[in-house]
């Protein structure tokens, strides 16, 4: 038996141990162990690829937090800022409506994953709905900053929770069949995405609502400079 490929087990742990670059340590590793197993270097490459490819999924949900906090460094959420400022007749509440219906209609056609907090809340959304608050009513307090930030995070989830029942693909769409079934009721992916608009058209209302109320209590409350004036 060749016991010469299980060196690459005394690289993973002796480059851990030396604290040096974990994806170096694993692919210096990889490579060796399959050298070290007969393997000339192409082989060895195209296992690495193969392997890349069939788990991309995964690598490409890490690569994208990097890429979004790059941006972030870089100035995304001042430019978002600043692109609502320039926008005439911009307000927090026709933003966030506007981003509910957006969210809700993506949602429905499949592409759940388009918006989120990650990559569409935090660097985007929550940015360009505090800037049009402040563009409105003048400066805020912490609080209602922090206030205008949780109603952009939860504008997301109620227009994905709410939208992607429409789409009968979808886990939950199967989830619900199968529950209705187990009680005796026999209906199609189809038929319970049908039924989900008008709960979805409704969410779409009371929350639509929701944000335009928040958006005229805001105005009812003195803004910061008013508060250091008196």
């Amino acid at each position: 038996m060749n016991y010469w490929p299980l060196l690459g087990i005394a690289i993973v742990v002796v480059g851990f141990a030396l604290r040096f670059n974990p994806l170096l340590v694993v692919v210096g590793a990889a490579v060796a162990t399959g050298l070290l197993a007969g393997l000339d270097f192409v082989a060895v490459v195209e296992a690495l690829g193969a392997a890349f490819n069939g788990n991309r999924y995964i690598s490409v949900t890490w690569i994208i937090l990097p890429v979004i906090g790059l941006l972030e460094r870089y100035g995304l959420q001042q430019r978002a800022r600043g692109l609502i400022e320039n926008v005439r007749g911009a307000t927090m509440g026709k933003l966030l409506v506007t981003y509910l219906g957006f969210r809700q209609i993506t949602a429905a056609l499949g592409m759940k994953d388009i918006g989120g907090h990650p990559q569409a809340v935090r660097p985007l959304v929550a940015p360009m709905a505090e800037a049009a608050a402040v563009k409105t009513h003048g400066d805020l307090p912490d609080d209602d900053r922090d206030k205008v930030k949780a109603m952009a995070a939860a504008t997301d989830n109620v227009g994905l929770f709410f939208g992607e029942d429409i789409f009968f693909a979808i886990a939950s769409i199967l989830l619900i069949q199968g529950v209705l079934e187990s009680y005796g009721y026999e209906l199609t992916p189809l038929e319970l995405a049908v039924w989900a608009i008008p709960t979805a058209i409704c969410a779409f209302l009371i929350h639509g609502g929701r944000i335009l109320a928040f958006d005229r209590r805001l105005a009812k409350h003195p803004s910061r400079s008013e508060e250091d004036r008196a």
